[in-house]
Parts: structure tokens; C-alpha cells; sequence
């Protein structure tokens, strides 16, 4: 009312259990509005409006939901986000860069170059971001995990960590500035460059030593020459915008890649992946990539099998 925005909260229930949260792709209750699933009850609302969005509970990610795409992947929206940003932002530094971490999509990288700008590609973890933001050598910070933050209007820091609320609000005034929601711009931005690329991501067992090995792995380590048919271009254990290390292996084809990282809480490693061929491409990248991993860290992952898989 104060700002005079045609704004609606949809939900003012207060619940420390967070009850009333769909359940998350596995049955947990999880404050992710980057699932589908923990996203439903606003993915149920989405036509009646523009635009919906939600952020989790600590308000550092954002969740974009649009009457035709529903919930948009954070890749999507950070493809989207980034082009409007740098095209209607004419105070900011003309060195400003793009920033984004070493598992996000490839996209990415043909916006920022479109666009004349310069990539700064990091390792996991919002705080690689902080020090540009800071000082005002990077425009925009993403993640694909649905954080973000970028510069004010005048080009000055905001914010050095992640953003839900502005990033979430970015979508609001995309829709309005240019008549089309996130959603539909990304289809648009995504057959510019061609074939819009496919993401997911999965899980697969490790012991404690076997992550330890894959945060050391190397490049000489890799025994394979080739990734779903194509031969391989690069193998990274360090990011090209910074680097430092990214905590376990990026290997990258042509028409796709892989990173492969351990969590830091389970006893299990996490496959990311992108294909521009398609479904059946981007699953033959993860059977690789698990098979490249499990050789590398071997004896013991030797027969490993995947447990989980999440579009992401």
C-alpha cells in the first residue's frame, strides 16, 4: 500500500513445524522454491496471475512461477535475468562482469558473450561473488541453486550475499518493462542460441574416503577421452574465472558437460549435467559420469550405483 504495488500475499499462515509445505520429492518437508514439489501450492495459483514468486525461509532464493512455464529451473531464470539486467542498466560499469558458479548452464556463457561482457566463472558458493559486488567489477552473481544478487540501478553494491527478495521482485519488473514474463523470454533467449539445453543432476554413494579422494582429483586422473560420443574439451579442477579449486572435477564436450562434487554432509557425491542434444543425451552424460567418477576414485567406488535423480 506504502508503494502503491499491486501486490498479493497469498498465504499469511505462520507454523515454526512448516506444515503447511507440499512435501519435497523424497517425503521430507523442505523450504526449496526451487522444487516443484515444495512449490505446489503457489503452482497451483499461477494463473491467476502474472507473475507469482516465493522465497525460502531465510529469504536468500527465489522461487519464479508464470501462468504458461509454471515454476522456472533457476538456470532459466538466471539466463533471463542476466540479459534484461545488462541491457537496462545503463549506469552500470561498462566493466561489470557476469558471474556464475562452475555447475550452472553453459547458457550462461552465450548471453555474456552476446552481451559483451566479461564471465567470471567460480567455484560453488556465493561468497566467490562478494569481493566483485563489493566493488562494483560484477554486475550480477548467480547460482544454480536459485541465489542471486546484483548491483543497484547506480551501479553500487546492494548486497555482497544472496538476494531472494530483489531477485524475486527483478522478475515483477522484467514483466512489466518488456510485456513478456521470465518464462516466455527464456524460451525466446533459449532458441537464439539454439537447441534450449537440458539440466538434472544426481547422487551417487562414496565413503569418506572416496570424497576426499574426488575433492583432490586432477585432470591426469581422468582416464577417458570421450563424454557420451563426443570427444572431451576440457577437464577442470579449478574455476577459469578465479582459479581456485572447485572441490572435485569438470569435465566438458562440446554438446555437454559434467561436475562431479561431494556433499559435505552425506556419504554421497553430486553428479550436475547439460546437454544440448536432448533427453536421452543428457542421461547417457550422467551414466558417463558416474562411470568417469567411480574409475577415478577406485577400488573402492568400483560398482557404486546412482540413488537418487533430480531435475534441477
Amino acid at each position: 500500500e506504502h508503494y502503491k504495488l499491486d501486490l498479493q500475499v497469498v498465504s499469511e499462515i505462520v507454523d515454526p513445524t512448516f506444515r503447511f509445505m507440499t512435501l519435497d520429492w523424497d517425503g521430507q518437508i523442505r523450504m526449496d522454491p526451487s522444487s516443484k514439489y515444495a512449490m505446489q501450492r503457489l503452482l497451483a495459483m499461477k494463473d491467476r496471475f502474472d507473475i507469482a514468486f516465493a522465497c525460502d525461509t531465510d529469504h536468500d532464493r527465489h522461487g519464479i512461477v508464470t501462468p504458461a512455464a509454471g515454476l522456472l529451473m533457476p538456470n532459466h531464470y538466471l539466463s533471463v535475468a542476466i540479459d534484461y539486467l545488462f541491457r537496462h542498466r545503463p549506469q552500470w560499469s561498462a566493466r561489470a562482469a557476469v558471474g556464475k558458479t562452475v555447475v550452472s548452464t553453459r547458457l550462461i556463457d552465450q548471453i555474456t558473450a552476446r552481451l559483451g561482457r566479461t564471465l567470471d566463472e567460480v567455484p560453488v558458493g556465493f561468497k566467490w561473488f562478494s569481493k566483485g559486488l563489493l566493488d562494483g567489477t560484477l554486475g550480477f552473481g548467480g547460482e544454480e541453486s536459485a541465489g542471486a544478487a546484483f548491483l543497484r540501478r547506480d551501479g553500487t553494491v546492494w548486497t555482497t550475499d544472496k538476494d531472494g527478495l530483489t531477485a524475486a521482485l527483478l522478475s515483477a519488473e522484467i514483466t512489466a518493462r518488456t510485456g513478456h514474463d521470465p518464462g516466455a523470454l527464456y524460451e525466446a533467449l533459449a532458441k537464439t542460441f539454439g537447441v534450449p539445453p537440458l539440466a538434472d543432476r544426481m547422487e551417487a554413494p562414496a565413503t569418506a574416503l572416496q570424497k576426499k579422494q574426488l575433492t583432490a582429483l586432477t585432470p591426469q586422473q581422468i582416464a577417458s577421452t570421450e563424454l557420451a560420443g563426443e570427444k572431451i574439451e576440457s577437464i577442470l579442477n579449478k574455476a577459469p574465472g578465479n582459479d581456485a579449486p572447485i572441490g572435485g572435477i569438470k569435465v566438458v564436450a562440446s554438446s555437454g558437460w559434467f561436475a562431479a562434487r561431494p556433499s559435505g554432509t552425506e556419504d554421497i557425491y553430486k553428479i550436475y549435467a547439460e546437454s544440448t542434444q536432448g533427453p536421452e543425451h543428457l542421461q547417457r552424460i550422467l551414466t558417463e559420469a558416474q562411470k568417469i567418477v567411480d574409475a577415478a576414485i577406485a577400488p573402492a567406488a568400483s560398482g557404486a550405483t546412482a540413488v537418487t535423480s533430480q531435475t534441477g
